[in-house]
């Protein structure tokens, strides 16, 4: 999770989201050459006194600073589009989770098992632990397995809410009437949280959401606590 001060992105706890942070650097590193090589000229066009008293046009120059940049975005247009695809790629999920927004909670369904279906709601200031989370916190969170292919269905009851978590690298819009896939791959145990991403009303900056991945033989046993129950 986020704490105090911290700037960068959030330690990663799947591969797709290892992948964010690589192209986010190679992004960068491009970005900061690009600016220093700009700046360098900037500052010493401005500071000396050279003057071609025979420059009526460049066509070198011209060519190289067209090419040049062609060449560039490429070296960051392949990168994103393989991005993309390890994105949208889903194989052969071990669980999947149905999480549905709503005016101000999430719920949630899990599809594989009969009768398995929980509201979830954010833990009221006054009522959170001395080590809880406020604003963070919720009375059911969500239980996965670490190590396996989860695949999450993603809709709404009323309005647009957006279903995120940032150590995964997961968002995904939730929109009434539609259902939304994606999938993601839990490498750690933890705990994870997120918020609702899309404005939603008045108290959308309380609909929160955890995460808690558990080795395989736990969740069998918490999903068969939850079957028999």
């Amino acid at each position: 999770m986020s704490t105090w001060a911290n700037l960068g992105l959030q330690d990663s706890a799947s591969p797709l989201m290892e992948q964010l942070i690589f192209f986010h650097d190679h992004a960068l590193l491009i970005l900061v050459m690009i600016t220093v090589l700009v700046g360098y000229l900037m500052f010493m066009l401005f500071f000396n006194n050279y003057i071609n008293r025979f420059l009526l046009h460049g066509q070198l120059i011209e060519m190289i600073w067209t090419i040049l940049p062609a060449i560039i975005l490429l070296f960051i247009a392949f990168p994103s589009l393989r991005l993309l695809y390890l994105l949208d790629e889903i194989n052969e999920p071990s669980v999947t989770l149905k999480s549905i927004g709503h005016q101000w909670y999430w719920s949630y369904e899990y599809s594989d098992f009969n009768n398995v279906e929980f509201d979830s709601y954010m833990i009221p200031t006054n009522e959170i632990s001395n080590d809880g989370f406020r604003l963070l916190d919720v009375d059911n969170r969500i239980v996965l397995p670490m190590n396996s292919q989860i695949r999450i269905l993603v809709t709404a009851a009323d309005v647009i809410h957006s279903w995120t978590i940032p150590a995964l690298g997961v968002k995904v819009d939730g929109t009434p009437g539609r259902l939304n896939q994606t999938n993601f791959f839990i490498n750690r145990p933890g705990l994870f949280y997120g918020q609702c991403s899309e404005i939603c009303g008045a108290n959308h900056s309380f609909m929160p959401i955890v995460i808690e991945s558990v080795p395989v033989n736990y969740f069998i046993k918490w999903i068969s606590n939850n079957v028999n129950s």
